[in-house]
This record gives C-alpha cells, sequence and structure tokens, in this order.
C-alpha cells in the first residue's frame, strides 16, 4: 500500500517488518549513496540488517526511515567475501592468533565468514571440540567463523573421525581436512568420501605426496643440498587420485591451495569428465614466484611452496576461466621466532586476508582477466556454496542480508611492515605494488570494519562500536 514516499513494499515484506531487527539493535537505516554494485552504474542502496531497496526506490525511502547518507560514489560493492582456508591458531597457538585478531584481520580484508581449519592444538576431530571452537567463535568473533573438522583423528591418516556425529552437530561442519598434512592412504580417503558424501559434507585435501616430499622445502627447481626439492608431481598425483576416487564414488572433493599446471590439467580433465571437484588458489600463488627462494628470507616458506612464473600463469588463467573455483587465502600466521631462523627451520606459512583481494585486484581485474562479478563469484559466491553458507555471498539486492564490502578500486599502495589487524607478522607481501583496498566491510548491516581516516558521513556509532 502507496504512503507518502509512493512505496510502502519492498520483496515480500512491509519496510516496517523489515526495521525492527534493526531498530532493536539501536542503528538507523544507512543509504548509501552513489554505490556501484559489482562496478556496474552508480545507485543507492539503502540497508539495515539487510538490503531494503536500490536505485529510485533507496532514495526515496531514505528521506522517510530518516537514513543515514554515506557518499560512497568512488566505491565498488560487492558482496561480503569468504574465505574456504583460515587457520585462526585457536586453540594451542594463540600467541601467532586467536579468534578476535584474526576476525578482525578478515573484516580489513573485506571478509565476512572465514573457515576454521582443523590443524589446531589439540585438532578439531570430535564432536566436543568442534562445538566448544564454535561457540567461542560466535562470542568472540568479528565475522562468522565456520568450522572445519579433521579428516583423521588426531590427523593422523588412520582413523576417519566420526564424519556424521560432526556434520549433525551444534558447530554444523561441511567442510573436513587435514590441511597441513595429506590423506595419503587412498583406503582412508575412499572411506572419508564416502562418509562426507553420506552426511552433505564435503573432504578438502592437502595435495602432497607424502613420499616425494620428505624433508622438502623448495620448489624442485630450487633445490640446493641444503634445501631439499618439493616436485609439482607431488601434488598432481593426489589431485588426480582423489578426483578418480570421487568420481567413482559420485563424491564432491575439493583441493586446498593448488599451485601446479599440472594440477591445472588435471581439474580440467575431470570437471570435463563430469567429477564433482572444486578447487581453491591462495592470493601467494597468484602473485610471487619461487625466485623469491633466492632473497634466503623465510617469510617466503610456504606448503605448498612458491612455483615457477608458468605455474603463476596457470593458475591465473585457470581462476580466470573457473577451473579453479575459488580464491582462500591459507592465512597462516606464525610468531617471529618461526619466521627469524634459517630457511629449514622456519615454520611454512603467510598472512593472506588482508592482502587477498588486493592480489586479485592487481593480478586479475586491472589486466582485464576477470570483471567485478566474476571477483565477487570467485571471493564471495562460490566459496559460500563450497562451504555451504546459505547466507553469506549473496548478491546485492532488496530482501538479501546487509552483509557487504565497499572497496576502493583506484588506490595504489605498498603494504608497510607490520601494518596488519594479525598478531604475526609474516606478511609476504612487504614492499610488493598493490591496487584496491578495502574501505568498510559490513555484517548483517553491522560494520565490522572501516579504513581509518574515513569520513563519507559514517554515524558516530560505527566509530565507537570499531574502537
Amino acid at each position: 500500500m502507496p504512503g507518502r514516499s509512493g512505496v510502502r513494499l519492498v520483496g515480500a515484506r512491509p519496510v516496517s517488518e523489515r526495521l525492527s531487527g534493526h531498530a532493536a539493535a539501536g542503528r538507523r537505516p544507512l543509504l548509501l549513496r552513489g554505490a556501484r554494485p559489482l562496478g556496474g552504474p552508480r545507485q543507492d542502496v539503502l540497508v539495515t540488517h539487510e538490503v531494503v531497496a536500490t536505485g529510485a526506490t533507496a532514495a526515496r525511502l531514505a528521506a522517510d526511515l530518516h537514513a543515514v547518507r554515506v557518499d560512497v560514489e568512488d566505491l565498488v560493492l560487492l558482496p561480503g567475501l569468504v574465505d574456504l582456508h583460515t587457520h585462526l591458531r585457536e586453540p594451542g597457538d594463540e600467541a601467532s592468533e586467536d579468534i578476535v585478531s584474526a576476525t578482525r584481520a578478515a573484516a580489513a580484508g573485506g571478509f565476512t565468514a572465514v573457515h576454521a581449519m582443523a590443524n589446531t592444538d589439540p585438532p578439531t576431530d570430535t564432536v566436543a571440540r568442534a562445538e566448544a571452537l564454535a561457540q567461542a567463535a560466535a562470542a568472540r568473533g568479528v565475522v562468522d567463523v565456520a568450522v572445519v573438522g579433521a579428516v583423521t583423528v588426531g590427523r593422523r591418516g588412520v582413523d576417519v573421525v566420526d564424519i556424521p556425529a560432526m556434520a549433525r552437530s551444534r558447530a554444523r561442519v561441511r567442510i573436513f581436512s587435514d590441511d597441513g598434512s595429506c590423506v595419503g592412504d587412498p583406503s582412508v580417503m575412499r572411506q572419508a568420501l564416502r562418509s562426507a558424501a553420506a552426511a552433505g559434507a564435503l573432504v578438502a585435501q592437502h595435495a602432497q605426496e607424502p613420499r616425494l616430499t620428505e624433508d622438502a622445502q623448495v620448489n624442485e627447481r630450487r633445490a640446493t643440498v641444503e634445501l631439499p626439492g618439493w616436485p609439482p608431481v607431488a601434488e598432481d598425483v593426489i589431485v588426480a587420485r582423489d578426483c578418480v576416487l570421487g568420481h567413482d564414488l559420485g563424491a564432491p572433493v575439493h583441493i586446498c591451495h593448488v599451485s601446479t599446471a599440472g594440477a591445472v590439467d588435471v581439474l580440467r580433465w575431470a570437471k570435463a569428465r563430469g567429477t564433482a571437484v572444486t578447487a581453491e588458489v591462495a592470493p601467494h600463488h597468484l602473485l610471487l614466484t619461487d625466485e623469491l627462494v633466492g632473497t634466503g628470507d623465510p617469510v617466503y616458506k610456504v606448503n605448498p611452496p612458491l612455483r615457477s612464473a608458468e605455474d603463476v600463469e596457470a593458475l591465473r588463467a585457470a581462476l580466470a576461466d573457473g577451473t579453479i573455483d575459488a580464491v582462500a587465502t591459507d592465512h597462516a600466521p606464525h610468531v617471529s621466532s618461526r619466521k627469524s631462523c634459517a630457511w629449514s627451520q622456519a615454520s611454512p606459512g603467510m598472512l593472506g586476508l588482508e592482502r587477498a583481494l588486493a592480489v586479485v585486484l592487481t593480478t586479475m581485474v586491472a589486466p582485464g582477466r576477470l570483471e567485478w562479478a566474476q571477483v565477487a563469484d570467485r571471493m564471495a559466491h562460490r566459496p559460500a556454496l563450497i562451504g555451504g553458507l546459505a547466507d553469506q555471498g549473496r548478491p546485492v539486492a532488496a530482501g538479501e542480508p546487509a552483509t557487504l564490502t565497499l572497496v576502493d578500486p583506484t588506490v595504489r599502495w605498498r603494504a608497510a611492515p607490520r601494518s596488519t589487524m594479525s598478531l604475526s607478522d609474516n606478511d609476504p607481501y612487504v614492499g610488493q605494488p598493490l591496487q584496491g583496498q578495502v574501505e568498510a566491510t559490513m555484517l548483517r548491516g553491522k560494520v565490522v570494519h572501516l579504513a581509518p581516516g574515513t569520513v563519507r558521513g559514517w554515524p558516530d556509532d560505527v566509530a565507537d562500536h570499531l574502537a
């Protein structure tokens, strides 16, 4: 029924009803003026806990609703990003990272949901541990945290965990991974794939043939006597094996942090024959190469290792054509003592949450290999589908959650040392030229990140909340 604005209904419910939850939280509606959804034409977007309206309708309703007007004309509006691969380090290694610091870093990178990998201490291999982590994350996390369960007890690769029980639990585990270790035994992997498929879940494999990578430190072509080599084929053979196993069972399988051109070839073959396989690439494998091994700086030590320029090009092409489904950060913080040592003694892993989007914009959008809609697909929509997160990765449209990321695509910058929200500083992007920066992140209408120095009309309570 029309009112003074001429519009009283948006979507399926009256505006008054759609505003009730937001008003109860003590927050006024926000009118994002001149936003560019997915880089398209500018339009106003009216948000509460959800997107109320877009375009001319949003502008008309804003006056009636006394919305706070925020000028975002030069910003691109994306769905909140979803990370399939985050190491929270809690429990067991809170000196490197914890729930609060990791989720703050996620929000600063434009992520509104992360998947917490299971290689904690103790590992997330029981219902009790999964539920305890989910409860802690719900209480202290700045963004949503989905719990990833281990595939095998203790991540030892022998006994498959109780996948059905963990999937049914209050933690609602949908991804199982022994990440950091490969499920090397094909019979164990087959059992896990079958069990996960029956429970509506999937297994995410760390593709590393153990016998081909004993003591491996660097990409094989950079091997020395002191630093044994890691052959790319050690990844390829596990990807091929698990695609065949999954295809035989009709079970989905996900491949973590793809790093080789050979693995890309296998994925293309498997998808062409109808295998239910998905795959992710880490931002560092899209930008950095094994040339950096020559610096001797263990900040560049990672598992799987940095690869050749030819591998990097293959990964970019696969992300562009959809062979690789998602960008996942593999955010792996470490205290400085684990990186301020000899390469062979250093722990593998890099920070990623706060730089991932800028890496994608630099390597894929700036050269014209991805459009903004494809960025949203690879970093929000597909990861949410893979992880089973129904209210994440949604389009910017009336009736959808106001879970959004605002990006300034014009900013060119270089990461400074110790300039992240993480408790650790193993940042491989220091000094790298990057393009694009997250200015604000919203989770169901709540601003969970606002870049320092931003003045656009954001309400005072946003700053109070972030402080």
